[in-house]
């Protein structure tokens, strides 16, 4: 079973709220960097410009739904609580994308200065939230499942390892799970740099899980005409 099964749907949503760049907003108010007193929580980063692509691909619809609320659904459906969705570029647009979902929505206004940034909010929420653990996960992998973020959890809790990552492409990566104990290290990142850095920084203190199509992503124009089929 996963770690509160359906608290992700549990009571009222949360309002949309701006967030400070770099998680300060969180160092600036004491939080509780440990974690402290709750299970694990997840942050669906979705602040990107998609330049490469050439349009956002948070809101690009894949089998009549949004790439963005399927991940966020995919994590409340896991049953991780709080989901924190970190928004950036075309936000209003993003936001009205996850009506209805009980989701903690939050603005990187810095979203142009790289992914280190969205962690930063991401995690700096969560932890303020007490999660004891934290799920990052993107919007542009269209075969990630709750059924996948279930069994990261489960091998996390299994091997007492500090990160269960998804392994793809013949390297790991996310979504992944990060005990709080790592969160420091994930507010520390600079620039364009992801939790991959973390990841990779001790292989030791990570548990791997398949992820079969974890490759498949959303990052150019043909990526998509090969998904979508043209449509």
């Amino acid at each position: 079973m996963p770690a509160h099964a359906g608290a992700g749907r549990a009571g009222r949503r949360a309002r949309p709220r701006a967030g400070l760049p770099g998680g300060a907003e969180l160092l600036r108010g004491g939080g509780d960097l440990t974690g402290a007193g709750g299970g694990t929580g997840a942050a669906v980063l979705a602040a990107g410009g998609s330049s490469r692509l050439g349009r956002p691909k948070q809101l690009l619809v894949l089998e009549g739904e949004p790439l963005v609320r399927r991940a966020a659904r995919a994590a409340l459906e896991a049953g991780f609580a709080p989901v924190v969705v970190v928004v950036g570029a075309r936000a209003a647009e993003v936001r009205a994308a996850l009506a209805g979902l009980s989701v903690e929505v939050v603005e990187n206004a810095a979203w142009a200065e790289g992914l280190a940034g969205a962690v930063r909010l991401g995690i700096g929420s969560l932890a303020r939230a007490g999660a004891r653990a934290a799920a990052l996960l993107g919007c542009d992998q269209p075969h990630l499942s709750a059924a996948h973020l279930v069994r990261l959890e489960e091998a996390r809790l299994a091997s007492g390892a500090l990160v269960a990552a998804s392994e793809y492409g013949g390297a790991r990566g996310t979504p992944a799970i990060f005990d709080a104990a790592l969160f420091q290290e994930l507010l520390a990142l600079e620039g364009d740099r992801g939790a991959r850095a973390v990841i990779a920084r001790d292989p030791s203190r990570a548990v791997g899980v398949p992820f079969p199509g974890g490759e498949v992503d959303v990052d150019h124009p043909a990526d998509w005409e090969r998904l979508s089929g043209g449509r």
